[in-house]
């Protein structure tokens, strides 16, 4: 083992915060560590990507990752970064998340490995479950003084008035102490010596180094801790969301398009931190891509493999290429032929949330008349007028190409004998859907 590994973390820019010895101790053996997944859905959205990224790095250089799912935890809500308290799940709701959130993990560890330093699933409510409120007391609340835990930043910040904060229950107050209660239990019987997260969990994490070495003496008291910075937009803007809400890791909540696109729209800064973060390539191709890249930055050979690699990474190799070639049809200049290779489930992907409007195929016998097919049929354009105006200035296309006002639109112009794509100018898309 060497220390390569949190050099690499730290060039990469996913080193925050660390405790002294972690280094060493990284280097001097195979080291078992976790972090934690709240179930607070039944998927994850790219927000866990750098979590779920850290423990497949730890895998490669030989460290022993666990993932913990916080099904015990999660009855109760991390207070970390929240000004106000959270709506506890019920237990069917939390068990549909807690299965949904093992599902997506599985996609990237392989928890069936019979390697020495095969990744492990774990779930707190197995331990938290027979755990009575007297033993917790008795064993893990007279180990910890109140005065430690309100010097954490995410209790100071509840208590302190700041953004309409109106105090902290009870119940969020003991977060801290069943979290680092966990890292107790994983350390005492799986040997876990390091706990890592995100930056807003280091007063938990270190809740629960404090803990383990109050409940330990000599070199069962080791315990270490170390924290990813939280992502943001280079525009201070919250990662990970776009107008549709959160990226998600699951397609059926995101599709492949949408979250590919969602790459190849980063902008160049962001990009710039991106391809180090979220890509396992090396030191040297990272930066031969960054030099390139601000040679011809009009090129986007940047976003175009960011986008392959995390595509790659978080659905498949074949999903990324059928999800380029469908954005590569739409600036094809042979539009009209490609966009019908296009299988239903793609096309609608591509055009998600695009205007669409509903004909019945009997319309389509003697043809329809655009200023009808934009206005009196669709409700695309407001009137008749704001549609004649539109197709004399030119701006009307039919499946991308210019269109006048005696065009009739036909049985010819079905994609795949069911859709129709008008344009206005080069924003403003449309969908006619034709039913049989």
């Amino acid at each position: 083992m060497t220390n390569a590994f949190v050099e690499d973390l730290r060039w990469r820019g996913m080193v925050h915060d660390i405790m002294p010895g972690t280094e060493e101790q990284l280097s001097k053996e195979m080291t078992s560590a976790y972090i934690g997944f709240d179930p607070t859905s039944d998927s994850l959205h790219i927000g866990s990507l750098v979590p779920i990224i850290l423990l497949v790095h730890l895998e490669k250089v030989g460290h022993k990752p666990y993932a913990l799912v916080g099904g015990a935890t999660g009855m109760i809500g991390d207070p970390s970064g929240k000004s106000d308290e959270r709506n506890l799940l019920d237990e069917a709701a939390l068990a549909k998340n807690v299965a949904g959130i093992k599902s997506v993990l599985s996609r990237f560890l392989d928890f069936n490995s019979t390697a020495k330093n095969a990744p492990v699933l774990v779930n707190n409510y197995d331990w938290m479950k027979d755990f009575s409120f007297i033993e917790f007391a008795r064993d893990v609340g007279k180990r910890i003084t109140v005065n430690y835990m309100m010097s954490k930043d995410s209790v100071k910040k509840r208590f302190s008035g700041e953004e309409g904060n109106v105090g902290m229950s009870f119940t969020e107050f003991t977060y801290q102490l069943i979290q680092g209660y966990d890292f107790y239990h994983l350390h005492k019987h799986h040997n876990i010596l390091l706990q890592m997260g995100g930056s807003d969990q280091w007063g938990n994490i270190t809740t629960g180094t404090e803990l383990v070495r109050r409940m330990n003496v000599g070199e069962e008291a080791k315990a270490y801790a170390m924290t990813c910075p939280l992502i943001t937009k280079a525009d201070g803007s919250k990662f990970g969301k776009s107008e549709g809400g959160n990226i998600w890791l699951d397609a059926d909540k995101t599709s492949v398009y949408k979250f590919y696109q969602f790459w190849l729209n980063t902008s160049d800064d962001d990009a710039d931190r991106y391809i180090k973060i979220f890509t396992f390539l090396d030191r040297t191709t990272i930066e031969k891509l960054i030099a390139e890249h601000k040679e011809a930055p009009h090129l986007r050979l940047l976003q175009k493999r960011l986008a392959e690699e995390v595509t790659t990474f978080v659905h498949s190799k074949e999903d990324f290429e059928n999800a380029e070639r469908a954005s590569n049809i739409l600036f094809s200049h042979t539009f009209k032929q490609d966009i019908r290779t296009l299988d239903e489930a793609m096309f609608l992907e591509v055009f998600e949330g695009v205007p669409l409007a509903e004909l019945s195929k009997s319309e389509f016998d003697e043809g329809i008349d655009m200023i009808a097919a934009l206005a009196a049929k669709t409700n695309f354009l407001n009137s008749n007028g704001e549609a004649r105006r539109a197709l004399k200035e030119n701006s009307i296309s039919v499946n991308k190409e210019k269109v006048a006002e005696d065009y009739l639109l036909s049985a010819e112009d079905l994609i795949n004998g069911k859709y129709i794509i008008l344009n206005k100018g080069k924003k403003n898309t449309y969908i006619i859907k034709v039913n049989a």
